[in-house]
């Protein structure tokens, strides 16, 4: 059963995350969370988000806006320091009800349209709070489609790009928790069970990516939104 039900959440979010940019991290961790121990979802989550990156990667690094990804990496640095140590040593029910109630005062202002304009300094803040959130529950995404959501960028650059810094920010974070923390065969081999039903989601989803417009894009964001900061908070208790 739980095998059938890592499938089934793997197949969604890989859909979901091919088609947007987002949602892999965003929905995946939140149900990997109710059939696995907490850093047990971590891990598998991050192993196949790599995975997820690298595969994806060939057939768009074309559209990277690189000085935004140079930016994100040089703030995630610290972040990922951050993160680690909340990994190893903080429990993960406070940091699950307060990253949820920001998403959704975030969400809130997003759609009473609220926009961020794009510096470089935002570009760094930013990483670093989605490098915290990697390193500590394995979920990058929310800080960056606030951001992106915000700054009206187009859904092309934005999905090339976050999935460029998702190889950077995913490689490192999982470097370092098997570091400090390490790993174990389990993780590895639902994570191998988990790849056919990722590289099903990643063909479903590009087929959709193809018939999504700009505005369609802006509601899913929302949705994901509000769905993980709703989730986090209900979890966390």
């Amino acid at each position: 059963m739980d095998l059938i039900a890592l499938i089934l959440i793997i197949f969604m979010a890989s859909l979901l995350q091919s088609s947007t940019g987002f949602g892999f991290s965003i929905v995946g961790t939140p149900f990997l969370f109710l059939v696995y121990s907490a850093h047990t979802a971590i891990q598998i989550n991050i192993i196949l988000s790599l995975f997820l990156s690298v595969f994806m990667m060939r057939q768009i690094r074309d559209g990277v806006n690189k000085l935004l990804l140079w930016n994100l990496i040089k703030g995630s640095l610290p972040g990922v320091v951050g993160g680690i140590l909340i990994y190893l040593h903080l429990p993960m029910t406070g940091l699950k009800r307060s990253v949820g109630f920001l998403i959704l005062i975030l969400t809130i202002l997003l759609i009473l349209n609220v926009t961020i304009r794009r510096t470089t300094k935002r570009d760094a803040v930013t990483g670093a709070i989605s490098g915290l959130l990697t390193a500590s529950i394995g979920v990058p995404g929310p800080p960056l489609l606030l951001y992106f959501a915000g700054s009206a960028i187009k859904k092309e650059e934005l999905r090339s790009t976050t999935l460029a810094y998702y190889l950077f920010i995913y490689s490192i974070s999982l470097a370092l928790q098997i570091l400090f923390s390490g790993t174990n065969e389990e993780i590895w081999l639902l994570s191998m069970a988990g790849v056919p039903s990722l590289l099903a989601g990643i063909v479903v989803g590009q087929l959709l990516f193809k018939r999504i417009s700009q505005n369609t894009f802006r509601r899913f964001t929302y949705i994901i939104l509000l769905f993980t900061g709703v989730y986090l908070m209900m979890t966390s208790f």
